[in-house]
């Protein structure tokens, strides 16, 4: 449980460079030093804040980390204008109300299920490399813009990322993956050939 204390709690928005997001950032931390990408109602039950966001029609995926909220709508036609202040009153009002922001024990069992599934041994030193590059470099670069990238897998000389919140279909994440990452990649760790993105 997160407690607010006597806190006042406040919310503002920020573009992100994917037009169909918008990153809600509050003056609390939300969720530190995680973050948990919540694509779909599917996986609501990890965040009972994201299962009352998805409460709303228009909301397609749901990103939480540090202090911020990005939210993905999913209809072109309705403006974030149009539905700013309403999210910005309850993400405030539930923060206020000390309400669960994610459900670890949830988590740590979805966590489980994930890795039986994709276990394939320790990781190598090339892996321990590129993580530590994606932790140090690239993380704290694109959760300024509401996003995250999360390592998925290496082999034979390709990185396989997964893009998160608004780097998740935004029109200039691939450029950020070519060019930023990819590039640094190739630099810095020179057993890396190319970098993509999960479903490429």
């Amino acid at each position: 449980m997160i407690t607010t204390g006597n806190l006042i709690v406040s919310v503002y928005t920020e573009q992100t460079p994917n037009p169909q997001t918008m990153k809600f950032v509050a003056n609390k931390l939300l969720y530190p030093s995680k973050s948990i990408d919540i694509m779909d109602n599917s996986l609501e039950h990890l965040s009972p804040l994201a299962k009352e966001l998805f409460g709303f029609p228009f909301i397609k995926s749901v990103f939480i980390a540090s202090n911020f909220i990005t939210l993905t709508k999913s209809d072109a036609n309705q403006t974030w204008e149009s539905i700013i202040p309403s999210l910005k009153s309850f993400i405030k009002n539930y923060i206020e109300q000390e309400g669960l922001i994610v459900d670890e024990e949830a988590i740590e069992t979805y966590k489980k299920e994930q890795v039986k599934a994709t276990t394939i041994g320790d990781d190598s030193d090339v892996i321990t490399r590129i993580k530590e590059l994606l932790e140090n470099y690239v993380k704290p670069a694109v959760e300024m813009d509401g996003g995250a990238i999360e390592f998925k897998s290496y082999k034979d000389g390709v990185v396989n990322l997964a893009m998160q919140g608004s780097c998740s279909g935004c029109p200039s994440s691939t450029v950020t993956l070519k060019a930023g990452i990819e590039g640094m990649m190739k630099r810095m760790i020179p057993e890396v050939t190319e970098v993509v993105a999960e479903g490429e």
